[in-house]
């Protein structure tokens, strides 16, 4: 769940960085380091990582070992990323596992071999731990896989390792710091290592950027998928809620999470869908009415995507954008045009800033019912109840709170079931409003296949005196209605990433694709970070 600021403070009062050098230290990045020697797999698909293997030129167990190296020498050494929270100790046997397959039966499908990483509220069943980020989840293993690690690894896909993230997925304190958690300390920006990466999927998105791993997944409550991609230069797809099985994913709330690729090309991005999209017994809203899953959603990749979409772009005020982002905007205007989209500009999307209050309570309802129904489903957990995590945050404040406390945690822990009627008025107003009177009404209105819109603005400094100051979203009208959304990098501003996203209505993912697909193809802003301590003001 990414910061916002809003006037209402629904978030909290987020103060512009004035002690960075503070955080700075407490970060690890107070001094120059030297960028890393070039990388032999900088910025390679998917699919190439395919053809590599299938000519024989490469294993995935060559693959494994040359991401290890890179995590040592960029992450642990280096620039000190800090995006890794821990290493899966068997992904060489894995690969080794699946190389054998490969020579015996041939790949199971796109992800045979490929090294990705996961988010730290993922479970996996497996030597390593999934704690969101506390400490108050140490030493207690979940009993099985979430669904969609087990489906990862059905598609052959090596788990190579866990991301750190804002802690509790950034749903603990109004003041908190984005990509900071205690047991993974702070995540950095690869584009200037006094930024922030934003979050939740702070870890997630470092690490794809900088090329630490072949793909990864986060998760999104409101905009911690697409904030942290645009941040970081990538591809962020944030699928309908109930397109992907959110059973064994540490919550916030059930009527918003849902976890999603974070890649470097949109291609990647589908070819990670296909593999983590499906029903799932232990999820309910994946078995829902009108849902559509396709294996294999690279179908979708077409070259003159944009060719007759009828695209229509957001300027909203309520977003908060600064000005100077309006010519990336522009830009990806001016590429849809060029590609032959029909461009609607501006359109209105009724109701965009109406719900931030009852959102907040819908969120502060259900991340109390749903975290202590995780938490039953924990052996040996620490916690089991929202009081508990309260109180063992307070008997290790000096591990846990050293920057920012948990007044959120004490607000939810105050709310009472989910069948009482505040809970049950907010949840009405937040899916009428951004649905059927907000994104549906908006696309009907001028028969459009998609809204456009910037996703948010560039990294802020990280300030672990004040917290954030992340001025800039538009992630939360998708959010709030559960549909999907994908981000994709649009340009820069002093060297920092931005990027555009593509909304649309429920289960229409495979028109995203399509039309980011093509934007991507047409604006091809992505660029590798070079870890630089500070950003390019002069730029």
């Amino acid at each position: 769940m990414k910061r916002t600021v809003d006037p209402k403070e629904i978030f909290g009062p987020m103060a512009l960085a004035f002690a960075v050098m503070v955080a700075v230290a407490a970060s690890g990045c107070g001094h120059r380091r030297e960028a890393p020697a070039g990388f032999s797999l900088e910025e390679v698909t998917i699919a190439r990582l395919q053809e590599m293997m299938a000519s024989g030129r490469t294993t995935s167990e060559k693959l494994v070992t040359l991401y290890l190296e890179r995590i040592e020498a960029v992450d642990k050494g280096g620039p000190a990323l800090n995006s890794i929270i821990e290493v899966n100790p068997e992904a060489l046997a894995i690969a080794r596992e699946l190389d054998l397959e490969r020579r015996e039966k041939g790949p199971r499908g796109p992800l045979h071999g490929i090294p990705i990483v996961v988010k730290d509220n993922i479970d996996t069943a497996d030597k390593m731990e999934t704690t969101s980020g506390s400490l108050a989840l140490l030493g207690s293993k979940p009993v099985r896989d979430a669904a969609v690690v087990a489906r990862l690894r059905a598609a052959g896909a090596v788990i190579l390792a866990k991301t750190n993230l804002s802690e509790w997925a950034n749903f603990r304190s109004s003041r908190s710091t984005s990509g900071w958690s205690g047991r993974g300390g702070q995540t950095k920006n690869p584009y200037a290592l006094d930024r922030n990466p934003s979050g939740s999927s702070s870890g997630t998105a470092t690490a794809v950027a900088a090329n630490l791993a072949a793909a990864g997944v986060g998760t999104e409550t409101d905009g911690s998928i697409v904030s942290p991609s645009s941040c970081c230069g990538l591809v962020g797809l944030k699928p309908t809620v109930g397109l992907v099985s959110r059973a064994g994913i540490v919550p916030i709330a059930h009527s918003q999470d849902t976890a999603g690729p974070m890649t470097r090309t949109v291609a990647d991005g589908a070819a990670l869908l296909g593999a983590m999209a499906g029903p799932d017994e232990n999820d309910p809203a994946t078995v829902a009415g009108g849902i559509r899953v396709y294996r294999d959603y690279s179908e979708f990749l077409v070259a003159d995507g944009l060719r007759g979409a009828r695209i229509g772009v957001l300027r909203e005020r309520s977003f908060n954008f600064a000005p100077k982002l309006e010519p990336i905007l522009d830009g990806a205007v001016e590429a849809l045009r060029k590609a032959g989209a029909e461009v609607v500009d501006p359109v209105e999307l009724p109701h965009a800033d109406d719900t931030g209050d009852a959102e907040f309570e819908v969120l502060l309802y259900e991340f109390k019912a749903d975290l202590e129904a995780y938490f039953a489903s924990r052996p040996g957990a620490a916690v089991r109840t929202m009081a508990d995590l309260i109180a063992f945050n307070e008997r290790n404040a000096d591990r846990e709170m050293p920057f920012f406390g948990q007044e959120i945690l004490e607000r939810a822990a105050k709310k009472g079931p989910l069948t009482e009627k505040a809970y049950l008025d907010a949840l009405a107003k937040c899916r009428e409003l951004t649905r059927e009177k907000g994104i549906d009404a908006a696309m009907a209105k001028d028969r459009l296949d998609a809204l456009l819109v910037l996703t948010n603005g560039p990294a802020h400094l990280t300030d672990l005196v004040n917290g954030d100051s992340f001025f800039g979203s538009s992630s939360s009208p998708a959010a709030v209605a559960g549909y999907p959304t994908i981000t994709v990098p649009a340009g820069r501003v002093h060297g920092l990433p931005v990027g555009v996203s593509f909304i649309g209505t429920a289960w229409s993912e495979p028109v995203l694709i399509r039309l980011a697909y093509g934007l991507e193809q047409a604006l091809q802003a992505r660029r590798a970070p070079r870890f630089p301590p500070t950003a390019d003001l002069t730029k």
